[in-house]
Order: structure tokens, then sequence, then C-alpha cells
């Protein structure tokens, strides 16, 4: 049985992963990495379709938020970058560990919307500063790119969570009664 301490773990391991070999241009190893620990929760999940559903809008919704900061400038980053304006693999990679967390080991976000922003606007900025710390990304234009982060995190992760409340695939089943 996947475990709240297990689920935070293997995430913090993949983010370390995914940050690390993209800073010494060698980004496909945490990607590999990662993708296995996505594979994992999925395989260990009783309804691994809701997981998969959840971890797939994570991903398009981080797709998309990176690579707008990308475009307008704001950060750069070293490697893994497949198009020279979008947001580089295994960031891409990082949502979707972000979201094998939502159904497990940041359940107690659900039903909290303003704990979720907080949550959010607090540990998106922070892991990005993080990650620049450790030369996987470059702030470009600091006080804009967190300033977008500090609201685009307020503003996904509590959608994340309604979206995890939908697509749940660690929740108990349902009895129909």
């Amino acid at each position: 049985m996947k475990t709240t301490l297990a689920n935070f773990v293997l995430f913090q391991l993949g983010w370390f992963a995914c940050v690390l070999s993209g800073a010494a241009r060698a980004p496909w190893l945490g990607a590999a990495f990662s993708a296995a620990i996505v594979a994992w929760h999925l395989w260990s999940a009783p309804r691994p379709q809701d997981e998969l559903k959840l971890i797939g809008a994570a991903m398009a919704i981080g797709a998309v938020w990176d690579t707008l900061l990308v475009w307008n400038g704001w950060l750069t980053y070293p490697s893994g970058m497949l198009l020279p304006f979008a947001a580089p693999y295994w960031i891409i990679l990082m949502w979707a560990l972000f979201a094998t967390t939502l159904n497990v080991s940041l359940r107690w976000l659900k039903g909290r919307p303003l704990f979720a922003a907080l949550f959010g606007a607090m540990g998106g900025p922070l892991a990005y500063l993080a990650g620049q710390r450790l030369g996987a990304v470059n702030f470009v234009h600091e006080t804009n790119a967190l300033l977008a982060l500090l609201v685009g995190w307020a503003i996904f992760t509590p959608l994340l969570m309604i979206l995890s409340q939908r697509y749940d695939g660690y929740a108990p089943a349902r009895s129909e009664a």
C-alpha cells in the first residue's frame, strides 16, 4: 500500500533528479527517473485511469504555463528545451510528479482552497528559486518571474486540487447502495 511518506519522498527524489540533471545538461536522466516514479504511481493506484487523467491535466497546465514564462523572457533553462521558446521537457515531467502527490501526500489540501492557494503561492516560487540556486533555471526578470510564479501557483494549486477530487485514483471505492 502506498504511504504518504513514500509519496512525499519519491516526489522529492524526482524533483532533485530533474533539477540536478537539468543543471548538469543531462536532463534525460532526471526525466527518465521521474517517468519511472510516475509509472510506479500509476501501477500502484487502485484506479490508474483517474490518476492518469489528473497527471495529463497537470502536464498540460504546466506545459502552457512554463512556456509562457519562457516566451515572455522571464525564465531561461540551460537544457532540455526542445523548442527555444518552450518549457523544457523535464519541467513538464515535474508537473507530472507534482500531480502524483495530489491524491496522496497533499490530500489534506482537498476542500481547502485558501490553504491550497497559500501553499502554491509559497511553494511554487520557492521551488523555482531553489532550482535557480542549483543552476537549473535562470531568472532573467526576477521580479516579474517571481510575481507570475506566485500568482500562477496560487491559482493552479487549488485548481489541481479540484481536479484531484474528480480524478482520485486512491480514494476508497464508493459502494453503490
